[in-house]
């Protein structure tokens, strides 16, 4: 890029990793005001990286011309990748040629999410500062962008964002990216299941005193690198794309029954964790401690009550649905099918990943047991939820046309 568009784009070092790795930004344009973007905050999450090269070439060539990518007036800072450390420990999936797309066993097989207090955006919630998590802050200091949009993706459901604030402007051409792509748009999501929703998919953190409406865990939500922006007057926006699609996420129909289906799935997150711990539990004497394994810490942050959490966050909506049983949607209750199948997978494939390598005579026959688990699981998400596949152009296309609306909302706004 900087090669091809000399004197438009530069490239510089921002930090290091906490195992040596380089942090960098690449910048497009000359302008005082300015939009900063963050690539795999999340190393399970691949599509923003190949958003963030779209992105900077986009502006690079003003193939959009709008208000946001005139050079003279904005300058893109695109993080490249927040968390090199952890895209080290994320395999590849690969969309082949042959027609035949990924699949979630696939992609489970090969994800690494690391624990919240390892995730460089979460970390400050945790009270944990990581050396990404303030390069991330220094560049916010420094630049005191008008907008951070963070390049999020999930496995499977539809699009949303959620905003540090309104932002009017937005919800229209995020809309009607998605429909122009097929792309389902998620009608409530466990990421901000009690946050504002003023328009379809997008969701508006709640007020500072409201802090019994966020997810167990983020209840100091306004330490994290998300809310930074917001001390200079910025927004930021969290723009969620799915690899797999569903299109349970866009029925608004009233669920018939709700209450009852939400606490099977409660138990079933449950369940398939505690089946997945008693792996583990029977593998600890011969696999790396969770001290020098980072898989092995997920594992252990997982078994150590992680399923619990999440479950019980979900008692207020289904005291909801048994109030009201038209009050919630088959698109809600899909969102957290999603989860309450993910959760499990993700353990058991961190998990056969240590089975695979470990040297013990116990380890094949783990492996074998845990393996035939975790591909009915995936058969069970797959068929339980209609998934199908969301060509990566398709993903990085409605994510960079969203970024770039946000853009000229939050400029327009600002």
């Amino acid at each position: 890029m900087v090669s091809r568009f000399p004197g438009a784009c530069r490239l510089r070092r921002i930090g290091t990793s906490r195992g040596g790795r380089p942090i960098v930004m690449l910048s497009v344009g000359h302008g005082p005001r300015h939009v900063l973007v963050v690539a795999r905050p999340h190393p399970d999450e691949p599509v923003g990286g190949t958003t963030a090269i779209a992105l900077a070439e986009q502006v690079a060539r003003g193939a959009r011309r709008s208000p946001a990518t005139d050079p003279a007036v904005v300058t893109w800072d695109i993080v490249l990748c927040l968390d090199p450390d952890g895209a080290a420990l994320t395999r590849r999936i690969e969309e082949t040629t042959a027609g035949a797309a990924p699949t979630p066993e696939s992609y489970y097989r090969t994800a690494y999410r690391p624990v919240a207090a390892e995730q460089p955006e979460w970390a400050p919630i945790e009270s944990r500062q990581l050396p990404e998590s303030q390069a991330l802050f220094q560049v916010i200091d420094g630049l005191r962008p008008f907008l951070q949009c963070s390049l999020h993706g999930v496995e499977a459901g539809g699009s949303w964002v959620q905003l540090t604030r309104g932002l009017p402007g937005l919800a229209t051409p995020f809309q009607t990216s998605a429909a122009q792509l097929g792309i389902p748009v998620q009608h409530g999501t466990f990421d901000a299941l009690y946050w504002e929703n003023p328009s379809p998919g997008i969701h508006v953190l709640p007020p500072p005193h409201s802090t019994a409406r966020l997810a167990a865990g983020s209840e100091n939500i306004g330490a994290s690198t998300w809310c930074a922006p917001g001390r200079y007057g910025g927004v930021t926006a969290i723009v969620e794309v799915p690899m797999w699609a569903t299109d349970l996420t866009d029925d608004l129909s009233p669920h018939p029954d709700a209450a009852s289906l939400l606490r099977g799935l409660s138990c079933l997150m449950r369940d398939g964790g505690r089946q997945v711990t008693a792996v583990l539990d029977k593998a600890r004497g011969f696999l790396p401690t969770a001290q020098d394994s980072p898989l092995g810490r997920v594992l252990e942050w997982m078994a150590g009550g992680l399923y619990d959490m999440v479950a019980e966050s979900w008692e207020p909506l289904i005291r909801q649905a048994a109030d009201d049983p038209r009050r919630i949607t088959t698109a809600q209750v899909s969102a957290l099918d999603v989860v309450a199948r993910r959760q499990p997978l993700r353990a058991a494939g961190l998990l056969l990943r240590l089975l695979e390598t470990a040297d013990d005579d116990a380890a094949p026959g783990l492996y074998r047991d845990l393996d035939e688990l975790f591909t009915g699981w995936c058969g069970d998400f797959e068929k339980a939820l209609g998934l199908r596949w969301v060509p990566v152009h398709h993903q990085v296309e409605h994510q960079t046309r969203t970024v770039m609306a946000a853009a000229d909302a939050a400029l327009a706004d600002s």
